[in-house]
């Protein structure tokens, strides 16, 4: 059993490549709003939203027991639609030597785009599972996004 690797994940979901990047790059605490019951909260510790280098803490359940993640925003490609975002505290560290997770959206017709996740990591020892439910728990966030999207009533233009 290998320590370190790299897992991927997708979901086609409907909210344009650009609103869903935003959503990530820029916006991460505004998950909370469109994912509570996953996301509680997202804190700025250092840095600025939207940018590389800036500091987040994700107050999150996964599994149904409260967690807390620390990350770095590592990369923004506005280009390539991706932001990264590398773990540095939090319960996570109690499993993970090293995990980072890289989320990009590719258009995909009008309005929909395909989210893809990929996890890299180094576990503490073989006894610690591959990240699949932390990956499980990114796809169900990416399509709680979708959900609030879709269920949002557009503005009234005067």
């Amino acid at each position: 059993m290998t320590l370190s690797g790299e897992m991927e994940a997708e979901v086609e979901i409907k909210v344009s490549a650009e609103t869903f990047h935003d959503v990530f790059s820029c916006r991460p605490h505004h998950i909370s709003n469109m994912s509570p019951a996953k996301v509680k909260n997202v804190d700025l510790h250092e840095g600025d939203w939207g940018k590389p280098g800036t500091v987040i803490s994700w107050s999150y359940v996964h599994d149904g027991v409260p967690k807390i993640a620390k990350e770095v925003i590592e990369a923004i490609d506005d280009a390539k639609l991706s932001t990264t975002f590398k773990v540095i505290g939090g319960d996570i560290t109690t499993e993970f030597k090293e995990l980072k997770f890289i989320v990009q959206a590719t258009p995909k017709g009008e309005g929909s785009c395909l989210v893809h996740w990929t996890s890299e990591y180094e576990k503490l020892n073989e006894n610690v599972p591959d990240p699949h439910a932390l990956l499980e728990l990114c796809i169900h966030i990416s399509k709680d996004i979708e959900e609030h999207h879709l269920t949002q009533k557009p503005t009234a233009q005067a």
